[in-house]
């Protein structure tokens, strides 16, 4: 076991750091290596481990592309609000290693392991920047989630069994039932905290005061625990990194609550996140607005207004097809074996003609809804791309006559004996050649 200092428990605001290469090796994840020291946070407590890069000494001194490098957090931490922010790791310049995952290992489970796309030699110096935008962003999520847990166990006694922090939103599961009024009053509470910017308190009790705490925990704890304290919101056993004080989250929105096994998931999202996703929000509303002419405020109102026209004109379409259909049958009827050409139907539409073209043409009747021509060359009413059919015969069977057709118009699907529906791919000519040669009519 390599002992690995580490930093981010000594500073959680900490964001660059010098270090020497211990050991470097490989594993079932792939090149790693382990440092004396580090404030890349390992995966543990739920929370994800960081990410960013390693820039090794070179010649004696740092190498060229780490001279312009940003200044050191260190000792560093935020008196109130967001902490400095040295800037998002979006692009690695030359010579620079990814930091691609950090994970504890080895027998005792102490070992760091930095999960590296070059190998480094024991003994480099190495100065190391961890995304700190991202970094800040899981400290939000993590420490809301746990005033929400705080709240929701306080209020009704449910306990948090499960915990996922996603790219997007983070979800919490709890063994209870929720509804969106309680949410509501939930999420009230959490921002009133929130904004009376508490200190939180990190500390490692021992056996006798832990008997006297009372702290969440997923399971039984021995040895030494590390508690994270939001004082009057919540106590919890974690392993995981947090603000500093309750104010530096910012806001937390709840988005949603759902039945989950015996209990709720939870979806949610703090600080930097809830902000992006309210922007996203009003902006798609305004443009929803624009599209309608009303204000912002009365696109609710503005959309049923919308879905209620809509449902009168399908119920006006509804009443023209049957009148078409009627039309159709009225033209039919008595002329034997027919093929309709229509465009423009749908599936069911397609079967409401042919049953009703059956009751009257006394023979076998094909229904085939031409798609739109796609090119101005289509639209010469000679070519097309095939469409929807539907063909039938009142106590008839036309699988012989459905095989035959599918072969040569390269259409797909069946049915029962007597009526079938499916799709095909062929020109207009070639559909209206196909069954003039079987006799059909062509309406």
């Amino acid at each position: 076991m390599m002992k690995t200092r580490r930093l981010f428990y000594e500073n959680v605001y900490q964001k660059d750091f010098e270090a020497e290469v211990l050991f470097c090796g490989e594993d079932e994840a792939g090149t790693y290596v382990i440092l004396d020291q580090t404030v890349f946070y390992p995966e543990g407590g739920g929370q994800p481990a960081d990410r960013g890069v390693l820039c090794p000494e070179h010649d004696g001194g740092v190498h060229e592309t780490c001279e312009n490098r940003p200044e050191s957090a260190a000792g560093a931490a935020a008196t109130s609000g967001e902490p400095e922010s040295s800037g998002s790791l979006s692009m690695k310049r030359s010579g620079q290693i990814s930091v691609l995952d950090v994970q504890y290992a080895g027998e005792s489970g102490e070992d760091i392991r930095h999960y590296v796309d070059q190998p480094l030699s024991a003994g480099t110096k190495v100065h190391g920047f961890i995304d700190w935008e991202r970094r800040f962003d899981l400290m939000q999520q993590h420490s809301g989630e746990h005033i929400v847990s705080g709240c929701v166990h306080k209020k009704y006694g449910y306990d948090n069994v499960g915990f996922h922090m996603g790219e997007d939103v983070i979800t919490i599961d709890f063994n209870g039932l929720l509804d969106e009024v309680q949410l509501l009053q939930v999420e009230k509470e959490v921002n009133d905290y929130i904004w009376e910017n508490r200190p939180a308190r990190i500390f490692f009790p021992d056996a006798e005061e832990r008997k006297r705490l009372p702290f969440r925990s997923k399971k039984e704890l021995t040895g030494e625990v590390r508690l994270v304290e939001f004082p009057g919101g919540d106590l919890c056993a974690c392993c995981g990194l947090h603000v500093e004080a309750a104010g530096e989250i910012g806001l937390v929105k709840l988005l949603s609550v759902k039945h989950f096994r015996e209990g709720v998931r939870v979806e949610m999202v703090s600080g930097k996140r809830a902000l992006r996703l309210l922007h996203q929000h009003l902006e798609a509303n305004s443009r929803v607005a624009v599209e309608l002419s009303v204000k912002p405020d009365q696109t609710p109102e503005a959309v049923r207004h919308l879905q209620d026209e809509i449902y009168a004109l399908k119920g006006q379409i509804a009443s023209l097809r049957q009148e078409q259909f009627a039309m159709r049958a009225s033209q039919c009827r008595g002329k034997g074996s027919v093929l309709v050409l229509e465009q423009n139907l749908d599936a069911a539409e397609v079967r409401k003609e042919a049953d009703a073209v059956l009751d009257t043409c006394g023979g076998i009747c094909v229904v085939i809804s031409l798609e739109e021509p796609r090119s101005e060359k289509q639209k010469d009413g000679n070519n097309g791309a095939g469409g929807k059919y539907a063909i039938g015969q009142r106590d008839g069977d036309v699988r012989e006559l459905v095989k035959e057709m599918n072969g040569a118009l390269s259409g797909k699907g069946g049915g029962k004996p007597f009526f079938a529906q499916g799709s095909l791919q062929a020109e207009k000519k070639d559909i209206v050649d196909f069954f003039t040669r079987k006799g059909f009519m062509i309406v």
